[in-house]
């Protein structure tokens, strides 16, 4: 989580500092039973599943609502990095200079540690994972993709070497027609956003949620 955190960190304090710089795959997905990173290979396979279609057992339901909590855990984060990038470009696209950059960044990276380091750090690996999900639903890049932007491709190798080393994979896309984990984190935004339980933000890719549906009760009907 290291990496993912130290990431966001550049993201969610951009507003704050700005002012500070004079401008010159289709497979079947495991739900973890427990938050606790000590356990996270005890996992249960479960069927793709239509939600909205089919009951689900106790223990399916058990491990959805797992993901629930996971989700209602990190969609905040990544809405938050979805407008900080916003600024974050803006705020760059002012600065001319080598010099600048490099001292925008230093305000930037001492701000971060004192105010969100703590916050992210709490995070597990799963919800590590799935905040890098939804990183890529909001602002359309994966977060390998924007440290390489905001840094450089040799540290977005290392980045991506380390964070493989935790189970959280920084190039991970977020693909709902394909990956039956992320049409339910879908469905569950869905579902929150509807209720008020979460604030929407329009995903930099718009998701037409009644052809998603359609197009998994298709799939659920060929395996049958």
């Amino acid at each position: 989580m290291k990496i993912v955190t130290l990431f966001l960190f550049f993201l969610f304090a951009t507003i704050s500092v700005n002012a500070q710089v004079t401008p010159k795959d289709t497979t079947k997905k495991g739900y973890v039973l427990m938050e606790n990173d000590s356990i996270l290979n005890d996992t249960i396979q479960l069927p793709e599943i239509v939600i909205h279609k089919e009951k689900l057992d106790p223990e399916a339901k058990k491990q959805f609502l797992i993901l629930q909590n996971r989700v209602y855990k990190t969609y905040p984060y990544a809405k938050l990095a979805a407008e900080r990038l916003t600024v974050l470009n803006r705020g760059m696209a002012n600065l001319k200079t080598g010099r600048e950059k490099k001292k925008y960044f230093k305000i930037v990276e001492d701000y971060l540690s004192n105010e969100f380091e703590t916050k992210l750090k709490k995070l597990s690996r799963k919800q590590g994972q799935i905040l890098v999900k939804l990183i890529h639903r909001q602002t359309g890049t994966t977060t390998y993709e924007l440290i390489k932007d905001l840094k450089s491709g040799w540290k977005a190798f290392w980045s991506n070497t380390a964070a493989s080393m935790f189970d959280i994979n920084l190039k991970t896309k977020y693909a709902p027609y394909d990956n039956n984990e992320d049409f339910l984190i879908e469905t569950i935004l869905v579902r929150a956003f509807e209720s008020g339980r979460l604030q929407n933000q329009n995903p930099a890719n718009p998701v037409d949620y009644d052809n998603l549906t359609t197009s998994w009760e298709s799939k659920a009907e060929k395996l049958k």
